[in-house]
């Protein structure tokens, strides 16, 4: 009935990390707001990449991943309990920079900085970069209109010590204008590299405070943990009271910003983790071989690798399973929390999670058996349990709650004889 999508969030950048051993495509839709002239975007690479393992992809596949696996509010209705036939029930979903000067290679050579690649793939213009040190590298960007904000050259020093090239990609107007779309479409690349990470530090340079990262791996054999941050699940499974139903994204916006704030904003949240061959309960399709194709997944149909002579046993999966598992993670970062990149692995963990919250209608019938009885005497327990488990996860006002369910103020246990004696 209801889902936590990314439109939840502002400054929300959505990347979806195919892996398989050393292989790797990343896909990359980011959150620019303002004129397509003034997009940039520089990326650390582990190789110099061919125009062929650059590739413009679809965001309306990341819209469907976004979807699949967003938490969801279910609803579920007590039956009467004076009849011993039980049922749940799942409610529907709710649904340019100025051109280089002709003296350009001769300047970049003396500033150490080497254009590796060309290419224009789609609306972009793409270059591949290596330099030799960041006061080089940041004069380069500076002279060939990019705008480097303060404080770039230490992050771009870490990147070249480590052999890093730089994938730079801006707008081509005539390109866009000609191919006719009116917005930014996300950036593919293939690469192999033994390192199975993803570089957020040069981007929070010129962020306006904390930014929001949705992570979609895309993984053979199980959940993708970060390992040098703690990596954790939202707390899930949880009975919230009706009104809820109507403050869903108010809900989820508190929920995870409260959760975060108990971790110091230093964990990697876990929102979804699933075998791509189905759904229980199903908040959008899941992606057909197809669509997951486009994101990247390359082992689809494909036992052994030929190219290395080596043959894979295929994974025991369940019928119209697609092979593929992800895991969501949705981490708020900014430098002081996050002063390294994020590194991930691979975990042979398949056990599915989801970030799943639930509303629980009472019944009005007029039966009066036993148990009738003793389920109309705990509902007002029950509603309080509701209360306080909302308050614990979004750090809402319990009174504020209570006003809202219309629920009177518990009264206080009374006191037994015992508890008055030893003070």
């Amino acid at each position: 009935m209801a889902k936590a999508d990314t439109k939840l969030f502002n400054k929300a950048s959505q990347v979806v990390l195919v892996r398989q051993d050393d292989r790797t495509v990343l896909t990359m839709a980011n959150d620019f707001r303002g004129d397509p002239k003034e997009f940039a975007v520089v990326i650390p690479v582990p190789v110099v990449l061919k125009k062929e393992q650059i590739h413009i992809g679809d965001k309306a596949l990341l819209d469907h991943l976004d979807a699949y696996s967003a938490p969801r509010l279910v609803e579920y209705f007590d039956d009467d309990p004076c009849s011993v036939v039980l049922y749940d029930r799942l409610a529907p979903m709710a649904a340019a920079s100025p051109a280089p000067r002709a003296d350009s290679a001769a300047r970049s050579k003396s500033l150490g900085v080497t254009i590796e690649a060309r290419y224009t793939v789609g609306e972009y213009d793409i270059l591949i970069l290596s330099a030799q040190q960041s006061s080089g590298l940041e004069t380069w960007l500076r002279e060939n209109g990019y705008r480097i904000p303060a404080g770039a050259s230490s992050v771009l020093t870490s990147y070249i010590r480590q052999n890093l090239k730089f994938f730079v990609a801006k707008v081509n107007l005539k390109e866009q204008a000609r191919l006719g779309y009116s917005v930014l479409r996300p950036i593919q690349v293939a690469y192999e590299s033994p390192k199975f990470m993803l570089p957020i530090r040069l981007g929070m340079v010129n962020a306006d405070g904390a930014q929001e990262l949705f992570v979609y791996a895309l993984t053979r054999n199980g959940r993708v943990e970060a390992t040098n941050y703690r990596t954790v699940k939202l707390p899930t499974g949880d009975e919230l009271p009706l009104y809820v139903k109507d403050r869903f994204a108010d809900f989820y916006k508190a929920m995870f910003t409260h959760q975060a704030a108990k971790e110091n904003m230093s964990a990697i949240f876990t929102e979804y983790a699933w075998d791509m061959g189905w759904c229980d309960p199903c908040a959008a399709d899941p992606l057909s071989a197809d669509e997951l194709r486009n994101l990247g997944v390359f082992w689809l149909n494909d036992p052994g690798d030929p190219q290395r002579g080596t043959m894979r046993p295929p994974i025991p999966i369940r019928p119209g399973a697609q092979n593929t598992f992800i895991t969501r993670l949705h981490v708020r970062y900014d430098a002081a929390h996050f002063p390294e990149d994020l590194v991930f692995q691979e975990t042979s963990d398949r056990s599915n999670f989801q970030g799943r919250y639930v509303l629980r209608h009472k019944w009005t019938g007029a039966g009066s058996c036993e148990a009738a009885v003793r389920y109309r005497a705990e509902l007002p327990r029950k509603q309080e349990r509701e209360a306080q488990s909302l308050a614990a996860l979004t750090g809402w006002d319990i009174t504020d709650i209570r006003r809202s369910m219309k629920l009177a103020a518990p009264q206080p246990e009374p006191v037994a004889w015992w508890q008055r004696i030893w003070k």
